[in-house]
């Protein structure tokens, strides 16, 4: 029988809700390029349900100690006390959400000699040192597309919240004003500005998708060439490199992978070849921006504005410099648990867990790494290598004071 460790966030700090604004969630049941949703046996929860966070267990709880499994479930994750580190050293398998990540370093690897297998409650793994679970001969797997299309919505929110400079037009309503010069002065229209993606996998092939209608000029970037017709069809620009594309455009919006390839692409030096008062959206991983160059920009004015909704570490300590430079636009790491991505997730989860209890094949598009090495989609997306560098930083927001009302990381 397993032992299964799955680390979520928090529940809300009214408590776990006993009803929705919603009665219920659209039926997807396929992506736009025809991947089926994941299709576990049964699930344990309603769609819709909050099931992220601690008490929602991913609905995974009835169905584990149905076949004998032992589940344990926390939100404290960071530090050498932390009930996850406590917990790892007889896992067989750990479930992580990219929002709230359990780092899974080297030194955690090595700790853990029963691990076999890490699942990504979504989609991005690169808060497992992927060359250290290859090396350990730990499968490593993600649903796959189950939260594309909701990362791809909060892309164009975004956008359209920086360069119509939303959210200060917002707090003048909340304090009471009318303001209507101070809010005017910082906006624009989206219309006819070039905006490119950096990476266009399906989150970014989405936004790319979602931004056609605002009539602007599109551009991208890959080490994936798209196909003549989709480039075609949506009047994409190709570029060759990161450089070529942000010297043209206006807005850019970051959808690749973290992996030691893409870590701080967003340098001092890049930044400082793009257009005087761009725009940089990041719903990727926040390490592909260096984290003090982006708050240069912002104050010198070479970026008009950066919306970000990763950070590094998650949760970031208080004094992290995101939470206070100007002309941002920052929320949580959310954009990709909605209640309708959370349906997705936990029931790619449940698929996932089937198929290692019953020895059945992981779907390709799942993998990320297998038989030590990196397979499926990891051998598409990703590069060997280690990201969770600097990760112990999540340790010294845990144990500072909270404010009031906050929400603590105690199972």
């Amino acid at each position: 029988m397993a032992k299964v460790l799955c680390v979520l966030y928090d529940d809300p700090v009214t408590g776990y809700p006993q009803s929705y604004p919603r009665d219920d969630i659209p039926v997807i049941e396929r992506y736009p390029d025809g991947q089926t949703t994941p299709t576990p046996k049964e699930i344990g929860f309603r769609p819709g349900e909050l099931l992220g966070s601690v008490s929602g267990e991913l609905g995974l709880r009835k169905f584990l100690e149905s076949q004998g499994h032992t589940l344990v479930v926390t939100s404290d994750k960071d530090g050498p006390r932390s009930t996850f580190e406590r917990e790892l050293k007889d896992a067989d398998i750990v479930i992580s959400q990219p929002f709230w990540p359990a780092y899974l370093t080297a030194e955690r690897f090595r700790k853990a000699r029963n691990l076999k297998l890490a699942i990504t409650a979504g989609i991005g793994s690169d808060h497992v040192d992927l060359q250290a679970a290859m090396e350990h001969g730990v499968t490593v797997a993600e649903v796959t597309y189950s939260n594309s299309i909701s990362v791809a919505e909060h892309v164009v929110m975004m956008v359209l919240a920086l360069v119509r400079n939303y959210l200060p037009s917002h707090e003048w309503v909340v304090k009471g004003g009318w303001n209507i010069a101070d809010c005017v002065m910082r906006a624009y229209d989206l219309e006819g500005m070039n905006v490119g993606v950096v990476g266009s996998g399906r989150i970014g092939r989405a936004v790319l998708r979602r931004l056609k209608p605002f009539d602007v000029k599109l551009h991208y970037t890959d080490r994936h060439r798209l196909p003549e017709d989709v480039e075609r069809e949506l009047g994409l620009t190709f570029h060759p490199d990161v450089e070529s594309l942000v010297r043209v455009c206006d807005v850019v919006s970051i959808n690749v992978p973290l992996h030691p390839e893409t870590e701080g692409l967003f340098n001092d030096e890049l930044i400082g070849k793009m257009k005087r008062g761009a725009y940089i959206v990041n719903t990727a991983r926040a390490k592909i921006c260096d984290r003090d160059a982006i708050v240069r920009a912002l104050e010198s004015g070479r970026l008009a504005g950066y919306a970000g909704d990763v950070w590094f570490p998650q949760p970031p300590p208080r004094n992290h410099p995101w939470r206070k430079m100007p002309y941002e636009a920052m929320t949580p790491h959310v954009s990709g648990s909605t209640l309708s991505a959370q349906a997705r997730y936990a029931a790619g989860v449940r698929e996932i867990l089937e198929c290692w209890f019953e020895n059945r094949p992981i779907r390709d598009e799942y993998l990320i790494v297998k038989d030590g090495q990196l397979a499926g989609a990891g051998a598409h997306s990703y590069s060997a290598g280690d990201t969770t560098a600097g990760a112990e930083e999540a340790a010294r927001f845990r144990q500072r004071s909270r404010r009031p009302g906050e929400a603590t990381q105690q199972p």
